[in-house]
């Protein structure tokens, strides 16, 4: 591609990315959910393929989380807010699922990949619109044996299917068991890291040698869609923490739901189409 082919596709990651940052700090989420759809809008001008167009959008996604989890599980640390020993206990068995996610995505076609994420997507919608597990608490400490494994191991599978860090789920389960909204939104950050790493290493490597990648992409990772999504995160993250203080944290979560609802009905019709 000649220079001036650059311009349109890098101004739009960048804006993805601004927008990704934005909403991570106003929601507490990575990014994902605003991420993948804007890759999927933009690769194309990249020379992305239709068929793999949405594993190298999913994959890129989790190359851009690996960074701001990173930097977001450190700030927590510093105030003694994540809690390393769950996230000990978790980590075999959500790497585990992050595995068996990145496996089946690489035998999903790109059409069953987008219904995944648009269901995904629709499914987030409903608990945004419908808190209906806010503020509940049904055991006083988190789960062992079995029922550990089914839910570290679900959460690493969800998450790596659809690009995400994984914020939300483990936020809900953390709550659930008795872990402050703080404590779970800090240590949930560690999980988005534990996520993300194996999760972009499988996807590159199950896209190594696959056709009709976009310019400058390692397997089904693009580095220059990753390190500008990533570059303007970090830059607008502090600007949702802020406006996160004075808008309505009702009115947030609707405004947030109703995004999730249209753009995940617009990709499961996009799929099935």
């Amino acid at each position: 591609m000649i220079l001036s082919e650059w311009i349109v596709p890098m101004v739009a990651m960048l804006a993805a990315g601004l927008a990704a940052g934005f909403a991570g700090g106003l929601f507490g989420i990575g990014g994902g959910f605003v991420v993948v759809p804007a890759l999927v809008a933009v690769l194309p001008l990249l020379g992305a393929s239709k068929a793999e167009l949405m594993h190298v959008a999913v994959g890129t996604s989790l190359a851009t989380i690996v960074a701001t989890s990173i930097r977001s599980v450190t700030s927590h640390a510093k105030r003694d807010a994540v809690d390393f020993a769950l996230l000990r206990s978790w980590a075999p068995w959500v790497v585990l699922g992050v595995g068996i996610g990145v496996v089946l995505a690489a035998w999903v076609s790109g059409d069953g990949l987008t219904v995944i994420f648009g269901a995904g997507m629709l499914l987030m919608g409903l608990h945004f619109l419908f808190p209906l597990l806010a503020g509940r608490q049904v055991a006083e400490a988190m789960p062992g044996g079995v029922a550990r494994i089914g839910i570290a191991g679900g959460i690493g599978a969800f998450s790596s299917l659809l690009g995400i860090g994984g914020g939300t789920p483990s936020i809900i389960v953390m709550t659930l068991h008795g872990k402050s909204i703080h404590r779970a939104i800090a240590t949930a950050s560690g999980v988005g890291t534990i996520i993300a790493i194996p999760g972009a290493l499988g996807f590159i490597v199950t896209g190594w040698g696959a056709h009709g990648l976009p310019v400058g992409s390692l397997g089904y990772v693009n580095i220059p869609a990753a390190a500008a999504i990533m570059a303007m995160s970090v830059l607008s993250a502090p600007w949702g923490v802020a406006a996160a203080h004075w808008l309505s944290p009702v009115l947030l979560r609707r405004i947030f739901g109703v995004y999730l609802l249209v753009i995940g009905g617009l990709m499961v019709r996009n799929g099935l189409g």
